[in-house]
């Protein structure tokens, strides 16, 4: 989502850090009964002379002598903002996992396979962005916390034992005027000055004389915690902690592929393979542009020796620009420039000093800039770690048509730079988690990967946001507050899906309280026509042209057809989950409101001679969006339902769906019987291979965001609809495959299920004939279906043919 009209709100100095910890009900469980009994509470730590709200950078240490090596020793750990945490030197873990304050993380570790006889050092590298933190980072203070599982453990308390230094060496670079794209929501730049920066602070061989006492909340007993099972009573709670849910993330080397640029110095291919050196004379100014060959996200790690007074700055950028700010084809460099993300590092002269970016950048190319002074300048490496959620690509799809491979390709390479410990819109410039990119996004997960963990998250995300009205937020963890009531509608369509595809009713029971106060908030917006009233706050529904900031006609004054038929859409998704999981009334009464809702469209809003629904009775415009919408909630008969769809394609003059709201209309088609059109519907994929993307764009060109997951669809559209695998029955407890090939010859797939991989190959004989084999895991039974013909499906290895 690109939300340009909406600034951070200034956030008010937080100066108390008091903490108790109760339960967040079976969350808070480690096991069965409570736990950590009787261990004595650690406290939250903090540096005593820095503001809790202010930029900063923190260096917490403790030296843990042991008679001997411990088998396990087992400890929790969180932070505010962000921390890392080493054990003798070796980084164990980083985090919070990214949640909200009544959802604060912590991270449980075994610290026994790293600790040895003598001294160890317990040590922990804690940030707070400030003013500069993303907006998906919520924050009380700068403080960091580590609590033993039990007495043993708890000699390694967060206390007064722990000493703490102010990094002096770090400064933030707000990212500012074109860089920002238009809205820039994710973290700042670096400044890191080598000179001041304390080398070598978590090995047990520095000197840590200087260093103070960590403050312990001025020593009040509100201001210690204990994590528990059971509740605590006391005085107000800031941090609700509860354990890690997802797993952390993935880390690798990641190298450069070419140098497309270089002026003032002669780079060898060794340096970037990480087998040489780079040697910059004294009094030398140098450029190099480095192309990853494909977009990443990836810590940038500079490694250097000497270089004093010098410094080496790397600018960021998806693509590279010209003049005008225009993009082009983004393998092409000639009279462009990269504009972006900057970070800079000073040597400040020590030998092999390794420096590493607190936050992961996202780009393509890199430009790196060198300036000397008096100190000659070696560079022993330059190169990123790739970072993202450890998705496990599961799925596959081949066809006769190679390019599909290619873009399946660059799709996978999109959904996975948009998932961290949340769902991205965009890495680059927000790394926010919208609910309308967020229910395209899940779906891929769980038809590429089988992995749901992250899916789960983003749904009891949304769930945690909802305000006293009923709605939830339209983005979450979000420390600013932003209001897309129609992206309300797409989490109940979100629950839905996870509902059809995951056998977890009493998760999903439990958000019924949600739904309901989700529909009931559009309910009382309807006015006397059957059709919504004025709608308040942010009315999204796609980055259409011809609607001023994505909101369709009728939104602001009342009488959309578009949102009215969306909110049908969502009762009758929610009527489901009322009939199977909750009260059979309400799903009644949800079916019967969404007819009236279908039937009010019909009545007010469709035009008989064009034969299309306009996008508000008052406004004389037709869109694809609206049309789609008509189909997918029934709001014309079955029968009208595909020359309505072709028609949809046809009209160019209709306003045109860009590659988000292009998932509903492909779903939309395949409802309307013309599912072997998919494949011809993809053309605007492979211009975006021909443009040079290397993963897909947020809209059509000119665009701001060269990641966005949301236009990755066709991955899941090729296995659930061409290959047509899609549950038949709640929980995916069973199975209809009903292929639509259209052009293919051949097609093949696997996808992950809870039971096994689902396994389909196909090949067309003749003008109408198909043959080819179906496997199933133990336990998945189902339908094939083709050309009006099915067959039983049963679990195992079976032929098809026809």
């Amino acid at each position: 989502m690109n939300p340009s009209a909406v600034r951070r709100a200034s956030r008010a100095a937080i100066v108390v850090f008091t903490l108790l910890v109760g339960s967040r009900g079976s969350e808070a469980q480690f096991g069965p009964t409570p736990v950590f009994g009787g261990a004595p509470p650690a406290s939250w730590i903090a540096d005593a002379d820095a503001p809790g709200n202010a930029f900063g950078v923190f260096h917490f240490r403790r030296v843990l002598r042991l008679a001997a090596p411990p088998e396990h020793f087992v400890v929790h750990v969180s932070a505010d903002n962000r921390y890392r945490f080493f054990v003798n030197g070796q980084q164990l873990s980083s985090g919070p996992q990214r949640s909200d304050l009544m959802h604060w993380r912590y991270e449980t570790l075994d610290l026994g396979p790293h600790l040895r006889a003598g001294d160890n050092v317990l040590a922990a590298l804690v940030w707070n962005w400030g003013p500069y933190r993303p907006v998906a980072q919520f924050s009380r203070r700068t403080a960091f916390l580590l609590q033993g599982d039990t007495d043993r453990e708890a000699v390694a308390n967060t206390g007064p034992e722990w000493k703490v230094l102010s990094n002096p060496g770090y400064a933030p670079i707000p990212v500012v005027g074109p860089a920002t794209g238009g809205y820039y929501a994710a973290p700042p730049g670096e400044s890191v000055d080598g000179a001041r920066y304390p080398w070598g602070w978590e090995q047990a061989t520095f000197s840590d004389d200087t260093w103070r006492p960590a403050a312990v909340g001025e020593g009040r007993a509100a201001e210690r915690t204990q994590i528990r099972g059971t509740a605590v009573t006391g005085e107000a709670r800031l941090w609700q902690l509860v354990p890690r849910s997802i797993p952390p993330m993935e880390e690798k080397v990641v190298r450069f592929a070419t140098v497309r640029r270089v002026e003032g110095i002669a780079p060898s291919e060794a340096f970037f393979k990480g087998e040489g050196d780079l040697m910059v004379p004294a009094h030398t100014r140098a450029t190099m542009l480095l192309d990853q060959s494909h977009l990443t996200n990836a810590y940038a790690v500079l490694e250097t020796s000497g270089g004093a007074g010098s410094s080496v700055t790397l600018t960021y950028a998806e693509a590279l620009k010209d003049a005008q700010g225009n993009k082009g084809n983004r393998n092409e460099i000639e009279g462009k420039t990269a504009l972006g993300v900057k970070d800079v590092f000073r040597p400040g002269g020590g030998e092999h000093r390794l420096f590493q970016t607190l936050w992961f950048r996202t780009y393509r190319y890199v430009q790196v800039e060198i300036e000397t002074a008096d100190d000659p300048l070696r560079i022993h490496d330059l190169h990123g770690i790739f970072t993202a959620y450890p998705f496990e690509e599961k799925a596959r799809f081949e066809s006769d048509l190679p390019w599909i491979k290619d873009m399946w390709e660059m799709n996978w390479r999109v959904a996975r730079l948009c998932a961290g410990e949340t769902y991205f819109d965009t890495p680059y410039y927000e790394q926010l988690q919208y609910i309308g990119d967020t229910r395209i996004q899940a779906l891929i997960s769980m038809y590429l990967t089988g992995d749901d963990r992250l899916v789960r998250q983003a749904i009891s995300h949304f769930d945690a946001s909802r305000i006293p009205e009923g709605i939830t937020a339209s983005r979450y963890p979000s420390d600013l507050g932003q209001y897309i009531p129609t992206f309300s509608l797409i989490w109940v369509a979100m629950v839905h899906d996870y509902w059809m595809h995951r056998d977890d009713a009493a998760y999903v029971r439990s958000l019924l309280p949600g739904i309901r106060g989700v529909l009931g908030w559009y309910e009382s917006h309807l006015d006397q026509t059957g059709l919504l009233g004025p709608m308040p706050w942010w009315n999204f529904v796609d980055w259409a042209k011809e609607w001023p900031v994505g909101i369709p006609p009728g939104a602001k004054d009342g009488h959309s057809t578009m949102i009215t038929l969306q909110f049908a859409y969502a009762l009758q998704r929610g009527a489901e989950l009322e009939d199977a999981l909750g009260m059979a009334s309400e799903g009644a009464r949800y079916r019967a409101l969404a007819g009236k809702l279908t039937a009010a469209a019909r009545a007010k809003a469709w035009d008989p001679s064009r034969h299309l629904f306009l996008d508000s009775p008052e406004a004389k415009l037709f869109s694809q969006q609206t049309n789609t919408m008509a189909v997918l909630v029934d709001a014309v008969p079955a029968a009208e339902q595909r020359a309505l769809m072709e028609r949809v394609l046809a009209d160019h003059a209709l306003v045109q769906s860009t590659y988000y709201y292009s998932f509903y209309v492909l779903e939309a088609l395949r409802k309307a019987g013309l599912a072997d059109r998919y494949i011809e519907q993809l053309a605007p994929w492979r211009a975006m291979m021909a443009m040079g993307l290397t993963t897909t764009a947020e809209s059509p060109e000119p665009t701001r965001s060269d990641s966005h997951a949301w236009s990755a669809h066709p991955n899941y559209g090729l296995l659930a609809t061409v290959l047509g695998i899609r549950p038949a029955s709640a929980g995916f407890r069973s199975v209809r495959i009903a292929p639509s090939l259209g052009p293919l010859k051949r097609a093949e797939g696997r996808m992950p299920h809870p039971l096994g991989d689902i396994v389909v190959r196909l090949e067309r004989s003749g003008d109408q004939g198909l043959r080819g084999e179906v496997t199933l895991p133990p336990g998945l039974s189902g339908v094939f279906e083709w050309n009006g013909r099915k067959w039983p499906l049963r679990p195992g290895r079976q032929q098809i043919g026809s």
